[in-house]
């Protein structure tokens, strides 16, 4: 093990043995548009699908959602109004890997898996080739039954892709409707390039371009951005391996990180001891896994400035 000892990574670790995830469990369907009037029933499988089903849809759709806010999606069961919802869909949007439960449900007939819309990132794809040791014994917790990482959603660029292939999609479900589902889409994947802009422009200098995060939720967005991801944990409810925190560990101080970054669905105790280990701060990134206070344009705007702030950008 380099940078720290044994014994000073499991002292590490034990003092950040409160880790937890908060808003575990089932989630009740929360309805964006209501059913009736004959429109389609788009079911979306949590926050950031729901948002694009609604700006896509628009009032031609009748959008639910299957994951609650605050509920972290991962940890989704579904009850048996949501699997009534899932029967009685036109369309379920969700993303293959980041719900074992919804991927166990879905009818593959009426499934619009977004991973297929994209090229997608193998799993873990910011730590391979330096870090095999320290991520031991996660990959078996890892819920992510998948080969890729399904966080696409943190590239504005893929969501805007995968904005143009729901609109495809809705208009084949109902042809009555086909050019408003499309014009929205355009729309909606315009709005999506503009914030692809703003980061490249936002994060084109900086003086670190090095994330260390609560889990590997950012790799998307470190891709699209020529930045690095450090995760703490693979999956949010695993509890790293002293290894794993030495590693990370020493990274941030080789590379002098500033900030570590925490998330309001995970608990921040692990990354709070390690900040304060290294000497760096802490700021929440919202991976936009559940509602933000705002919408998701909104959300992206605020970890962009995050980002900048944390990184030291430049005007």
């Amino acid at each position: 093990m380099s940078g720290l000892s044994r014994s000073y990574a499991v002292g590490l670790l034990a003092g950040a043995a409160l880790l937890t995830s908060t808003a575990c469990g089932a989630g009740s369907a929360e309805t964006g548009g209501g059913a009736g009037g004959g429109k389609p029933a788009v079911v979306a499988a949590f926050y950031p699908l729901q948002w694009l089903s609604e700006q896509v849809g628009g009032p031609d759709a009748a959008v639910s959602v299957l994951t609650a806010p605050g509920v972290e999606p991962h940890d989704l069961e579904l009850g048996a109004h949501q699997m009534a919802e899932l029967g009685d869909a036109s369309l379920i949007v969700y993303i293959k890997g980041v719900q074992p439960a919804v991927d166990e449900a879905v009818d593959a007939d009426k499934a619009f898996d977004a991973a297929t819309a994209v090229k997608t990132l193998p799993a873990g794809h910011e730590e391979a080739g330096h870090d095999e040791a320290g991520h031991e014994g996660e990959a078996e917790e890892h819920d992510h039954e998948v080969s890729y990482d399904p966080h696409l959603w943190l590239d504005p660029a893929r969501l805007a892709t995968v904005a143009t292939r729901l609109g495809e999609r809705l208009a084949a479900a109902d042809p009555a409707h086909a050019q408003g589902y499309k014009d929205r889409a355009a729309t909606t994947a315009a709005s999506l390039g503009a914030l692809d802009k703003e980061f490249t422009q936002g994060l084109a200098s900086c003086r670190s371009r090095t994330l260390v995060t609560a889990h590997e939720a950012f790799g998307y967005l470190a891709d699209r951005y020529r930045l690095k991801q450090v995760g703490i944990t693979l999956d949010p409810d695993a509890e790293p391996s002293p290894a794993r925190l030495a590693e990370v560990a020493r990274l941030a101080k080789t590379e002098k990180v500033t900030t570590v970054f925490t998330e309001s669905l995970v608990n921040p105790k692990v990354a709070q001891v390690l900040a304060s280990e290294v000497g760096a701060r802490t700021a929440v990134l919202d991976p936009l896994e559940s509602k933000p206070s705002g919408d998701y344009l909104s959300a992206m705007r605020a970890n962009l400035t995050t980002l900048r702030t944390a990184l030291g950008c430049g005007a």
